[in-house]
């Protein structure tokens, strides 16, 4: 019989009604009271991390995730994180930089409506992370909702109220789980060499959502405080004239490397394709930037603030690092 460790965070899956709304107030020993025949399938420890709304979610929290996974990583078959949706997919798009090469699973998983609740579907997606992690090819970072199973960087929430919470973007789902049957789609390979813990990360990031008529005055602030700057663009993610020669400017006064600049798309789907029009195409050879391509935003972030915990030496290591694939994070090379 396999064993598991059950991290809880906080998040609506362990609330209850409070004065001014949902707060979290229960543990793992209560969120796997409202599932007791779980213990024919499994053994679960537990393991109260922290109790948030994962509003407060950080890069703190996900260091004390990684790091409580460390230290039990030889004593368990797998690892399940009872999660807030809001911030899930950063937190499984982090941690899939956090711990890599991993032969066990590291499952995500939440719900919309609070286990108490009679409507809920934390329930179910209890009951499929369990089934899930019972595979014998179940391994790596993944989030398990609505009965999907989705690479950790690749989980985006779609829906605030709905229990289909989370899509997987430019990438099938992993599998699905369907009436304690779990049909995969994606063979995830087994790792070579041993599992890496790495928990350096840099979070100093800016995300700036272009609007028509954004001033360029804001890209000077912004780099003078920020280490890494995510750009959505337009469309396939072109850069506005009235921004080029200040986006050049700011990019090209630091030292190469100092300062990463990803051009992204506001467009949830399909990716950026940077190069196809004029307004992107002209940035080649200008100033150093990285492309998101099909990567969603909640890795690029994760990716760019690992890369930046990294502390490279060149633009070429930068490169490298970011076109790298972690997970199934980036396919558009």
């Amino acid at each position: 019989m396999k064993n598991f460790l059950v991290l809880t965070t906080g998040g609506t899956i362990a609330s209850m009604e409070g004065e001014n709304g949902l707060i979290p107030a229960m543990g793992a020993e209560d969120l796997l009271s409202y599932i007791p025949d779980i213990g024919k399938l499994c053994t679960v420890d537990t393991m109260e991390v922290c109790n948030i709304d994962s509003t407060n979610m950080d890069i703190g929290y996900w260091r004390m995730l990684a790091g409580a996974i460390r230290e039990n990583y030889e004593d368990y078959d797998g690892f399940l994180i009872c999660h807030g949706t809001d911030t899930l997919a950063y937190t499984a798009s982090a941690l899939s930089y956090m711990i890599q090469n991993t032969e066990k699973p590291v499952i995500l998983t939440g719900a919309q409506k609070p286990i108490s609740f009679e409507s809920t579907d934390a329930l179910m997606n209890l009951r499929d992370s369990f089934q899930y992690m019972m595979e014998e090819d179940t391994r790596g970072v993944q989030v398990v909702f609505g009965g999907r199973a989705i690479a950790g960087t690749r989980a985006k929430k779609i829906n605030t109220l709905s229990y289909q919470a989370f899509s997987s973007i430019n990438f099938p789902e992993i599998a699905v789980i369907r009436n304690e049957r779990v049909i995969r789609y994606v063979c995830t390979p087994k790792p070579e060499g041993e599992v890496l813990f790495d928990t350096r990360m840099n979070p100093n990031i800016f995300l700036l959502k272009l609007t028509p008529g954004s001033s360029p005055e804001i890209l000077k602030e912004i780099y003078k405080q920020y280490d890494g700057i995510i750009l959505e663009g337009f469309g396939v993610g072109g850069v506005p004239d009235r921004l080029f020669e200040t986006l050049k400017a700011c990019q090209n006064a630091y030292p190469e490397g100092q300062k990463i600049l990803v051009l992204a798309t506001q467009v949830m789907s399909e990716g950026s394709h940077v190069s196809v029009y004029e307004v992107g195409k002209r940035m080649e050879g200008e100033m150093p930037y990285l492309e998101a391509k099909d990567m969603n935003l909640e890795a690029v972030f994760a990716k760019v603030a690992w890369i930046l915990g990294k502390k490279p030496s060149s633009w070429q290591e930068i490169e490298e690092l970011f076109y790298s694939n972690v997970n199934f994070d980036i396919l558009g090379i």
